[in-house]
């Protein structure tokens, strides 16, 4: 039921198809785990598709071997009408223990579209805890920030 499922974890092995040339996995497929944990978490909580409209502030911490057990935490941060701001970490460790570290983090913005893909009404998250409300006061100064940003660029864009 739509405004129900907040959050969602996903879990699964570090290939060795996901490596670079360093050996590690490569920021490329952590980008794509993101995305697919932040579509599955927006629309789990819109019931509605979603396309990914924004990601940013993406930290690659520590690096994914492979092998490793890898979680991605999407949570629902914020709600605009038609938008889902995300917190997305990943996660990972040895499948023999229990301890994952953290490896990346960044906060996605899911936008739910109808059947032609126009932009339709999600439900609107409250925030109940302390640590909620403080990642919803974040997620709006992210949005005060990146307007800030956007109009940073404008003279860049112009020019092209």
């Amino acid at each position: 039921m739509p405004g129900t499922e907040r959050s969602l974890t996903l879990r699964f092995l570090a290939e060795p198809t996901d490596i670079n040339f360093g050996g590690k996995v490569h920021g490329g497929a952590a980008m794509k785990w993101i995305d697919l944990a932040a579509y599955a978490c927006a629309s789990a909580w819109s019931g509605k598709y979603c396309i990914t409209a924004y990601m940013g502030g993406m930290r690659f911490v520590k690096p994914i071997h492979v092998g490793h057990m890898v979680e991605v935490d999407a949570k629902v941060i914020y709600t605009g009408r038609t938008s889902m701001h995300l917190g997305i970490e990943v996660r990972s460790g040895p499948p023999t223990s229990v301890t994952k570290e953290l490896t990346t983090h960044c906060v996605a913005i899911m936008v739910a579209v109808d059947e032609q893909g126009r932009p339709t009404q999600v439900p609107e998250w409250v925030p109940q805890t302390q640590e909620d409300i403080a990642m919803r006061e974040s997620a709006i100064r992210l949005i005060q920030m990146r307007a800030q940003i956007a109009d940073e660029m404008q003279s860049y864009l112009s020019s092209v």
